[in-house]
């Protein structure tokens, strides 16, 4: 049994629907998605080990199932620089989320790879009437704002792909603007086709959200990720 398999029967044997973010990283990554190096631990000794392992400048991010807008409650804090910088950050997090939410459970925290680029989503749903659903299109924090989002119905094709990327409305960044690089829409297309694939392969997945994803003109890196199981779970 693969590791993801393991991670999803072990959560519907649980009858949990919503994985933690550690979770669904973990299941990602072993199933080939290009995830930004990411550690986890439960206390600040545990997050300094893997912070220095992977290198500053890093980000800090609650993992809490009760939690789903982390930025929302100073659930993360991004561009950390040093290990007293990382001791400070760490002090100030919990003491934000006591205040703003004291009943939620925190697993643990994770410790992420600081990473730039333009920021895309992209994600999945299961249709009552058409099935599985893809979409993408411009994320982070925007993306209720400016709903830059198209959809195709899985399985998708090259072509189909192509086509998503070209029709967002902000596409034009896509291909550079002011200088700036083209996207690497290669690795973009390969994205988009490895989640439907992956959504196929485990129909126990109710919503898959990759928010945000980097793209740079050196590929692309999965940086957020959240999985929904369906109603097997209950």
């Amino acid at each position: 049994m693969s590791e993801a398999k393991k991670i999803l029967t072990s959560a519907l044997q649980q009858k949990r629907k919503v994985l933690t973010v550690q979770e669904s990283k973990t299941i990602l990554k072993n199933e080939g998605f290009p995830i930004n190096p990411t550690g986890y631990g439960r206390t600040l000794e545990e997050v300094m080990i893997h912070a220095e392992n992977i290198g500053f400048p890093i980000v800090l991010k609650v993992s809490s199932e009760d939690i789903l807008h982390k930025s929302d409650i100073g659930g993360v804090v991004t561009g950390i620089r040093s290990v007293e910088e990382l001791k400070e950050q760490f002090r100030l997090m919990q003491e934000k989320i006591a205040l703003s939410q004291p009943n939620a459970r925190v697993e643990g925290y994770l410790i992420e790879k600081m990473e730039s680029g333009i920021e895309l989503l992209i994600g999945s749903t299961q249709d009552p009437m058409f099935g599985p659903i893809l979409a993408f299109g411009l994320g982070g924090i925007y993306v209720e704002v400016l709903k830059d989002v198209v959809f195709r119905l899985i399985p998708i094709e090259r072509e189909d792909a192509t086509e998503m990327i070209s029709e967002i409305k902000a596409a034009k960044i896509l291909d550079g603007i002011r200088g700036q690089p083209t996207v690497d829409k290669k690795a973009l297309i390969e994205l988009l086709i490895k989640t439907s694939e992956f959504i196929e392969k485990y129909p126990e997945i109710e919503e898959l959200d990759l928010n945000p994803i980097f793209a740079t003109d050196k590929g692309v890196t999965v940086v957020d990720a959240r999985i929904i199981l369906n109603d097997s779970a209950e």
